[in-house]
Formats: C-alpha cells, structure tokens, sequence
C-alpha cells in the first residue's frame, strides 16, 4: 500500500521520499501535575522524536484552561532548539489577535536564526475562546483579525516596509531589522471553516488540518483544498500539497489490546475536556470501551496496532488526493512509558511503509531466501574446494564435502 506521493517523487524523512511525520503538541497535561516537570517531559519528548528520525514538531499558545500550558511556543522552541539536531519546530500556532504583528515576526526571524533554518511559523485565529475572552476580543473577530495580522506579517518577511492601522494595531513604517536565515515553511490553521484554506491560497503558504481525522474535517479536505487551489488562482500564488500538513489522534501498542488498556489512563479525560473548548461531536458509547470502538470505527482516531494506523494514513491520502506531513496528536492519552514506545513502533513500521523505505529490503531478502539455498550452496562448495585444495598439496585424501 504505497503513498500517493511516493511516486510524485516527494521528499520526506530519513531521507527518503514519501511522507513527513511529525507532533503537534498542545500540549495536554492533566491537572494536579508539577508543571515544572511536565513542560521538562514536554522537551524529553521533542529530544526522543528527533532522536527517532520525526521531522516536525508544532508546538501550541495557550494562556488559560491549566492542560494547555506553554504560553509561548517560541520560548519552547528556544529551548528545544539546543536540545536537538534535526527535527524542525513550529509554532502551533501562533494565534495572532493576540499579538502586535511587527514584535511577533521580528521573534520568529530571530528565532530562524537561532535554529540555523529549523524554524516553521504556524498561525491561526486562537483556539481557546477563553483566551480571546481575557484579552477583551470578541470570538467572531478573531478570524478577520488574523487576517489582517497576516497580511502585514508576510509583507514583513518579504522584506516590504509597512504602514497599516487598523481598530487594534498600528504599524509605521514597519521593517524588519533582520532578513530571515531560511525559507522557513509557513503555515495556517484549519478546521471546518473555509477561513484558513482562504489565508493560505492567497499567500501560498502550507495548511494545517488541525481536525483532519474528526468525522466532519475528513468530509471536507477535498474542499478545503479546492479552496486554497481557487484562492491561489485568485491572487497570483502556487500552493503545494507537500505543504499541506493533518493532523490525528493515534496511540499503538504490539497488540491492539494493550493500546486500549494504555489508554485508560488519560483518553477520557483529554476528550472530556476537549468538549468544553472546541466543537466536537456526540458520543454515544457509555463505557470506555465502547467510547474507543466507537472512535477507531469513525476514524477520529486510532488506538491500536502500526497497521491500523498504516490503514488510517491511507484513508486520509485517499480522501484528500494527497499530502505532505501527518501529526500525531501529543495528548497525554497513555502514561509515559507507552508514550514513549508509541511513538518508537509508529517510526519503527508505520514511517518507513510511507517513505519508501521497506519494499527494498523486502525485495533483497525475497531475493535471497527464494533462491532454494543458491548462495548459501556456492559458499559451501568454495569450502570444498579450498578444503580439497589443501588436502591434495599435502598429498592426502579429499575429505567428504561438507554438502553430503
């Protein structure tokens, strides 16, 4: 079951070609945790995906609920920065109603520099309304006003000196001090709303399907992308599905089984929470068993086996005609012990079956083992002979092959 994109040619991790695969980390730390250790573990945990070959991790901005903690995915990204070798670091996102647009680009050309090009920069409108409520920003503001912030922020990057005033922010004769170290990947947010795709064609950045798996998101990447396609069209820009990133829920074990009986350790109580800060479907199971089955047949997650989340990457292929990067969802979902091995299985079968990475050792062993014993008897009959050799120098007897 190859990716649509190995034979585009694509190239992704390991250095080969296929899809990335990568975190998005809100993250999700239950209350009544140290938070001292969980943002220590949070940073443990970017040390062991970049040691397991990942190649992305988008880091969140939250400012109120206790479970998203990191308020500033920069200062993170920061620190991550020198903690790692080769795993890029993105915001994710940035919610930019809540900052003035010259001080948030001029951060992020620092931190390109920082990371000598390791840097990505998501966006968005804010996800926690709460967040938005504290600043005084009306909800059904945030989505224009991370327009307008976006604006003047790639005008920014590109080097332009701005001046715009708007009801929130001034900008006069805005410039940046710095040019940026790379071409670092830019990136919006996207759920349900046309509102990201739209930011995104216009200015031929990448997309984050951030609700790609739920039943609803699924439903709408054909369209989401037809957006983004038509908004490009619109305003003179290429979009590029290697740019497009989505986004799921996934915890394997050796066994299904034991994916599910990790998972009690926090499943319930990160979904539960997340009903009360973003809309979420229904659910209908009254236990906890009957809540996984439920999302595994629905495809919002997979709690499972590498194969299970092999069959869920493909569906999203299949639906969407393509991508570049998926992101594991890094909710404290298993304890982190399972976690960690999780995520060790998923880069062990799951990555390698979509970066190219597994037919050719498969080829060379069926190549030897089908042979009916082809090498291994050529190697015993140079021993004959090299043994035959030297028994007739010294004038003795061949010996018995060692074939029989």
């Amino acid at each position: 079951m190859a990716s649509a994109w190995e034979s585009n040619g694509s190239i992704g991790g390991g250095g080969g070609a296929g899809l990335r695969f990568g975190i998005f980390l809100p993250p999700m730390h239950p209350v009544g945790q140290n938070p001292t250790l969980t943002m220590q573990r949070d940073l443990q945990l970017i040390e062991h995906l970049d040691s397991l070959g990942y190649d992305e991790a988008w880091i969140g901005e939250h400012h109120s609920s206790g479970f998203e903690s990191i308020a500033s995915p920069e200062v993170f990204i920061a620190a991550a920065a020198e903690r790692t070798r080769r795993i890029k670091l993105g915001t994710g996102v940035n919610s930019l109603p809540y900052h003035h647009p010259l001080i948030l680009a001029d951060r992020i050309l620092m931190l390109d520099h920082l990371t000598r090009g390791r840097m990505m920069f998501g966006v968005g409108p804010g996800q926690l309304t709460s967040d938005a409520y504290m600043l005084g920003i009306e909800p059904d503001e945030q989505r224009r006003m991370m327009e307008e912030s976006f604006d003047v922020i790639m005008a920014l990057f590109r080097g332009e000196i701005v001046t715009a005033k708007t009801d929130w922010f001034t900008i006069n004769e805005g410039r940046l001090q710095l040019r940026p170290y790379s071409n670092f990947d830019v990136a919006v947010a996207a759920s349900i709303s046309p509102s990201g795709p739209k930011a995104a064609g216009r200015h031929g950045v990448g997309l984050l399907s951030i609700a790609a798996t739920s039943p609803l998101g699924f439903e709408m990447l054909a369209g989401h992308w037809a957006v983004m396609e038509e908004q490009a069209a619109d305003h003179g820009t290429t979009v590029d599905r290697r740019q497009w990133r989505m986004m799921g829920p996934i915890h394997i074990a050796e066994t299904e089984a034991e994916a599910v009986d990790n998972c009690r350790y926090g499943l319930e109580r990160v979904f539960d929470y997340l009903a009360h800060v973003v809309p979420t479907g229904p659910v209908e199971a009254t236990d906890y068993e009957g809540r996984v089955k439920e999302m595994n047949e629905a495809g919002s997650a997979v709690i499972g086996t590498p194969d299970m989340a092999v069959a869920q990457i493909q569906r999203l292929v299949d639906q969407s005609g393509g991508f570049g990067c998926f992101l594991m969802f890094g909710g404290d979902i298993a304890d982190w012990g399972a976690t960690l091995r999780s995520y060790e299985l998923f880069a062990q079968y799951v990555m390698p079956h979509f970066q190219g990475q597994l037919e050719p050792t498969q080829n060379s062993y069926d190549w030897i083992v089908g042979t009916d014993h082809r090498f291994v008897n050529a190697t015993v009959a140079a021993i004959d002979k090299s043994i035959g050799a030297y028994a007739a120098e010294r004038g003795r007897p061949a010996p018995p092959p060692l074939g029989g």
